[in-house]
């Protein structure tokens, strides 16, 4: 039997039909359709990254109890006030040993204010005249509550006061430390006199002074570090009533 090629009786599997070649793809510039012009093949696109996402900052977490700040430190203030009224005192005292003791009185406002040198064992304005190691005692603590105070100082009003207290007591204390007749037993120098009242020294002074403007701070409500202790009862109340 003669059979046609590609005949399914004549057909032999070892041989590809032309069906079975497969067209290699095209490598170079293909002709369009028509026209002849090269058309050069699309390269195939790759699929875009998915954009990073910008992970959130975590919120910065505040201590409990943390405070806002309250300016600056004013242990410098305190402690230059402190130092003025200490070389003040230490220098009048100096002078008026040097030049009025065992002298007359120096009359500055007629009778009612004199300058006369008067060594005293006691306390300010000649008091306690037995107690000199006591006193001693309680110049030495003050100084050490001041400097305690001095650590969270913020107020300028609250150091100037606290400074001349420090400058004052500091003042009389070297006296009872270093004036006959002993170690903690000095005589303090006083030698501003006012009649019908007493004989004091500048560190006296500074030390009366600095407690009247501890009084009124304390009046107003102020602290040394700087808040108002009215304003914070205050806030207290709110947050109980809520």
């Amino acid at each position: 039997m003669i059979s046609t090629q590609g005949s399914p009786q004549t057909r032999d599997d070892s041989v590809p039909t032309p069906a079975d070649v497969v067209a290699p793809a095209p490598t170079g510039d293909v002709t369009g359709p028509g026209d002849g012009t090269p058309v050069r093949p699309e390269a195939p696109v790759a699929p875009e990254a998915p954009e990073a996402v910008a992970a959130p900052a975590p919120n910065p977490v505040e201590p409990a109890g943390a405070e806002e700040p309250k300016g600056r430190r004013r242990i410098g203030v305190l402690l230059v006030v402190a130092l003025l009224a200490f070389l003040i005192d230490f220098g009048s005292k100096l002078l008026v040993v040097a030049r009025l003791e065992n002298h007359s009185a120096i009359k500055v406002i007629g009778d009612v204010v004199t300058f006369q040198v008067i060594r005293n064992s006691g306390a300010a304005f000649g008091m306690g005249q037995a107690l000199t190691v006591v006193f001693t005692m309680i110049a030495s603590a003050v100084i050490v509550v001041i400097w305690r105070i001095a650590r969270r100082l913020y107020s300028l009003p609250w150091a100037i006061a606290l400074g001349l207290l420090l400058g004052g007591a500091l003042g009389n204390l070297t006296d009872r430390l270093f004036r006959s007749p002993g170690v903690f037993r000095g005589h303090v120098v006083d030698f501003i006199s006012v009649q019908h009242f007493a004989v004091f020294n500048l560190a006296d002074s500074a030390i009366v002074c600095g407690g009247i403007l501890v009084v009124l701070l304390s009046f107003r409500g102020s602290n040394p570090d700087g808040t108002v202790h009215q304003q914070a009862d205050k806030g207290e109340q709110a947050d109980k009533g809520e």
